[in-house]
């Protein structure tokens, strides 16, 4: 198993809550193809109360999100992308429960992502993918925690 993906596991299972572990546990199983129809539009691929997994897929840049409960640990399968981490959201708006959107960021760290990298955003902290000058996919495993308070 390469490393990120090793990573990307242990680090999910690290801030995974303790209800995603019952003393039953449901095995969930998503074959090849429909993994792959899935990275080819971009969505869901399984959401939980306290854990979803994300067949993302990205073309274009986006607005700046704020996840209220949701850490995010990405894992880029394909392309690059200029992502910015923390810093401050300017024009942010709630556009559903716990979640903000915004137009930028000021501050900030600037990153290029790109094919094997790992990226783990707590919950609360603004991201924003700014460039995104080809097609990116990447999985995006978010577990949910207790609020934290608004930006």
């Amino acid at each position: 198993m390469p490393r990120p993906v090793l990573i990307a596991i242990l680090c999910t299972i690290a801030l995974a809550p303790t209800s995603a572990f019952s003393a039953e546990p449901e095995v969930t199983y998503i074959p090849a193809a429909q993994v792959t129809a899935t990275f080819a539009k971009g969505a869901p691929l399984l959401e939980l109360s306290d854990l979803k997994v994300h067949a993302s897929r990205r073309e274009t840049p986006g607005l700046v999100e704020v996840h209220q409960r949701d850490t995010d640990v990405l894992y880029v399968l394909e392309g690059s992308a200029t992502l910015v981490t923390g810093g401050r959201m300017v024009d942010g708006k709630t556009v559903a429960k716990d979640e903000l959107r915004g137009s930028s960021i000021e501050g900030g760290e600037t990153r290029r992502i790109e094919k094997g990298d790992v990226i783990v955003i707590p919950r609360g902290v603004p991201h924003w993918f700014r460039e995104v000058p080809a097609p990116l996919t990447y999985f995006a495993v978010k577990v949910t925690g207790p609020p934290v308070l608004s930006q």
